[in-house]
């Protein structure tokens, strides 16, 4: 059986968002924590070298296997910000035409800084996504 890729780790996330180079990318790092923590009621944990995770989840892969996962996460990277969300939940591409300039993958958002986006919005997708992850809990 294939382990995760992404595991949780022991490791600062504070220290982690203190070596981001960019002061900008750090402020908004920080803002974004801020609004995952409120939503998710979790204390930021470090998945992996560089995703910032909130709360917990159960996820049961198509094989039968269940493995444990961040519920929400961003991760700062060379390009952008990417936000961790969960998708098919009913509201999510409305939320996400009135967010403001960003781009989509599957499960992810990426922005290029906060000010591109429209908080309000942000932080209605983000408590979205965390209901929408908390109702999709695999049975343990």
């Amino acid at each position: 059986m294939r382990e995760p890729k992404t595991k949780l780790t022991t490791a600062s996330v504070d220290a982690f968002l203190d070596k981001i180079r960019s002061e900008q990318v750090r402020d908004d790092c920080r803002t974004i924590a801020g609004m995952m923590q409120d939503a998710t009621r979790a204390k930021p944990e470090l998945w992996g070298p560089s995703i910032v995770g909130f709360g917990r989840r159960k996820v049961r892969y198509a094989d039968g296997r269940q493995a444990e996962f961040m519920a929400i996460a961003f991760a700062p990277r060379k390009t952008n910000i990417t936000l961790y969300l969960m998708s098919g939940f009913k509201d999510r591409e409305r939320l996400l035409d009135q967010l403001g300039h960003h781009s989509c993958g599957q499960g992810c958002v990426y922005i290029k800084r906060l000010s591109d986006v429209h908080l309000p919005t942000l932080k209605k997708l983000i408590a979205a996504s965390v209901k929408h992850a908390r109702a999709n809990d695999a049975p343990g």
